[in-house]
Order: C-alpha cells, then structure tokens, then sequence
C-alpha cells in the first residue's frame, strides 16, 4: 500500500508533536494525533513512531512522506529589494523569477547555515508604480521588488528530517509553523488592520505583524513558556516536572497548592511576571516595524500561553489591545494545509525535487498560479 490518498502535516515543536492526515478527496474526512509532553527529546523517537503507526492504522495505507512543519529559536527573517533594468517589453514571470532566484542567492550566501523555507514578494514597483502583485500584460522599463525571506536553520531541519529517514519516510514541503498559523488565523480579522501574532513555544516567542494585509516582520524572542516553568521551579525550589503541572493547572489545582504550602497570588505573580516580560520584548519588536506603533492589535497563540486566557487580562499589567486565541491540534494541522491551497499571489512557492537519501534536497521555486 502506498500513501496516495492521504497527505500528512507533522507539526514537530520541541516540547509537543501534532500530526493531520488529510483525504485528499475529502478534507472534511481527517485524523489527527498529539504526542505526550516533551520534558526531553530522549523518547522523541517512540512519540513520532506511536503518531505514525495511529495515523496509518486509520488512513489504511503506509505512509511514504510527509509536510514538516516547524520552528526554532534561531529562525531568521530578512527583506532585501532587488531591481533590474528590461528592454521596454512585456514584463514576463521569468524576469521576475530571475530576480528571485538572485535575492535568493544573495540570503545564501550571507546565511549558509540557513534554509530558506517562505518567499512573499510583498511589493512590485514597475516604472515607478506600486503593485500588490503580479501585474499581467504590462511593458517594463524598470522592475524592483520587495522579498521577504523566512529561513530556518539547516541543522534543526536535518534533526527532524533524521528521524523520519529512519521510519523510510521523505519530507515534501517545509513549513514555518507560527508563519502558517499567523496567515490562516489572520482571515479573522479585519483586511486593512494592523495586527501582530505573538507565538509563544517552549524556548522562542515568534512576532508576526502584518500592515494591510502585508507580513513586514517575523521577529523571535528566545524566550518562552519552559522560562516561565523554570521559573516556578526556582522560586519554589521545585522540580521542573511539578513546575510544569503548576504552571498549566494553577487556577484548578488549589487543593494541591495548599497540600504543598504553595501559595496560589505567589504562583500568579510569578506566571504573570514573566508573561508580562515577554510581552513587552514583544511590543518593543513590533515598534521597530510599525509607523504607527499605537495602532495595532496583538493576539497571543501557542502553548506557552494556555495558561492564560482572557478573564486575566485585567491581572496583567499591560496597556496595548490584546487577545488571547485558543487553538487545538486540528487547527494547527489545518493551517499549514490551508496554506498550501489558499490562491496567495504573494507568496513564491518553494518546491523540492524529490528527496534523495543520501543528502538534503535541492528547491526550486515557482508562483502560485
């Protein structure tokens, strides 16, 4: 049996696996899986295995590759503008292309420990006019374009790739995982509003701000939610493992805190404390991108801030419009799939040729059409 019906999207974060099996006939018609929490990556190994087998258990079929979706404390955004003199004809995609390709090459060679994973061309300027997109049947002069690139360290994409080779598995596309939820979460909300996805992991909090429709930055903080763990620990000379369960479960679990002589306000300051910090590292990126820095809505995502939701919002000491946005394994899952289908004139596709086991693959890149 092969793997022809169903296309599978492996969310690989540092402290939980998800994983979507989507019938490509019917997506309505879906499995998804959720691995244990990831104190450690020593059982990583037995989690990806244990997701695997379930989904191939309920598709019916072996599964032969999979869409990686992932992010890293070190992943890097960079925007370059690249121009180009052209004769006065027809403006054709492979002028276009070409330029790509040479910006592309450009980010290489300054980042050759990188991958580049997202490619959005946010601007075109031709004979000195604006366009969002791709302009169709236009004669050109002269050509600039706005990139923005989304890279991932090559190391932290071989570290997952390794354990689906030895499952005999290949990887297709390679997602930035806070950027897909950010572009699909983004429809909720108004077109023209400016608004920033503060993604808050285990040990990063990625920042993703858009400005009328546009993505203009993806910032990431080295902090995240096993600070706030570590935190506890210190304060409360507690192990890391019990720290984690306090910190999901501090406004349930009264009876145990006062088993334990731990004091409930204590175990909210210390959780707000930190929250408020990342915050406010995240407000401070957002001001670097924005004109108008007071005009913007931020909406907190990830694991790292289900420990809030918003009725706490009056115990945070922070001024600017936020939200809190729950989300589940399914909508994760969905928004690396929705990416890939949604009609996005932006974005350059990065496509790979099919993987060889010996090595990494090569891409290639094309428009979405």
């Amino acid at each position: 049996m092969s793997n022809n019906n169903y296309q599978i999207y492996f969310d690989c974060g540092f402290s939980r696996l998800r994983a979507g099996a989507f019938n490509k006939t019917n997506l309505n018609q879906a499995f998804y899986a959720e691995s244990n929490f990831l104190f450690d990556h020593t059982k990583i190994n037995l989690e990806i295995q244990e997701i695997i087998s379930f989904l191939e258990k309920n598709t019916n079929e072996y599964i032969n590759d999979i869409n990686l979706m992932v992010d890293s404390p070190e992943m890097l955004s960079v925007g370059i503008s690249i121009s180009k003199k052209i004769d006065g004809s027809k403006l054709r995609r492979e002028d276009v292309q070409f330029l790509v390709q040479e910006a592309k090459q450009q980010i290489l060679n300054h980042y050759n420990n990188k991958s580049i994973i997202h490619i959005i061309i946010n601007n075109y300027k031709i004979n000195d006019i604006d366009y969002d997109y791709f302009p169709e049947d236009i004669k050109c002069s002269f050509i600039s374009l706005d990139i923005f690139f989304v890279c991932i360290p090559e190391k932290i994409i071989e570290y997952f790739k390794n354990f689906f080779y030895k499952s005999n598995i290949s990887i297709n596309q390679i997602t930035c995982s806070s950027y897909a939820k950010a572009i699909n979460y983004k429809d909720n909300f108004s077109f023209n509003e400016n608004i920033s996805f503060i993604d808050v992991g285990f040990n990063k909090t990625s920042i993703i701000t858009y400005i009328d429709n546009k993505v203009i930055s993806l910032d990431v903080l080295p902090v995240g939610g096993n600070h706030i763990t570590k935190d506890i620990s210190k304060v409360l000379k507690i192990d890391l493992k019990l720290a984690e369960n306090l910190k999901i479960d501090f406004c349930k679990d009264e009876l145990f805190l006062n088993n334990n002589n731990f004091s409930l306000d204590l175990l909210q300051k210390i959780v707000f404390a930190r929250t408020e910090e990342i915050l406010e590292m995240s407000a401070q990126s957002i001001k670097l991108n924005l004109i108008k820095a007071d005009q913007y809505k931020m909406i907190l995502t990830g694991d790292g801030s289900k420990i809030l939701d918003n009725k706490y919002k009056d115990k945070i000491s922070f001024l600017n419009d936020i939200d809190f946005l729950e989300e589940t394994k399914e909508d994760i899952c969905q928004s690396a799939l929705r990416l890939g289908m949604r009609f996005n004139k932006q974005e350059v596709v990065v496509v790979p040729k099919k993987q060889i086991k010996q090595g990494f693959f090569e891409k290639l890149f094309h428009f979405f059409k």
